[in-house]
């Protein structure tokens, strides 16, 4: 089982194994085809509160992580979770964004809790 982060403006990899978009707005530019999007569990993105506050340059990216963290703990987000625990432990899975900085971002906060770390 392999879980890692790639952007979604990137081509599709034969190592990809499912591909699931953790954004809440589907990327500027893709096509659907393009893209090959296996799943988008939009409920597993952050708020757009928290999204907004994060993007405006008010928090650090810890705080971020600490907020988005307690969002995921909801029951409708924690599902969505284990949904992608259960594909990760099933095979390769390769969580997409259009984020420009995938290491600072809510796909790298997803990727270290599905990583268990």
């Amino acid at each position: 089982m392999t879980v890692r982060v790639r952007r979604v403006y990137d081509p599709p990899e034969p190592g990809d194994g499912v591909r699931v978009l953790v954004d809440r707005l589907w990327p500027r530019g893709v096509s659907k085809d393009a893209a090959r999007v296996d799943e988008w569990p939009k409920g597993l993105t952050p708020s757009t509160e928290l999204r907004r506050w994060y993007h405006a340059g008010e928090g650090s990216f810890a705080e971020f992580t600490e907020r988005y963290e307690v969002e995921l703990a909801g029951p409708g987000e924690a599902e969505l979770l284990d949904h992608v625990r259960e594909l990760a432990s099933a095979g390769d899975v390769t969580l997409l964004t259009a984020s420009k900085t995938p290491g600072e971002s809510h796909a790298a906060v997803l990727l270290r809790l599905l990583d268990g770390k």
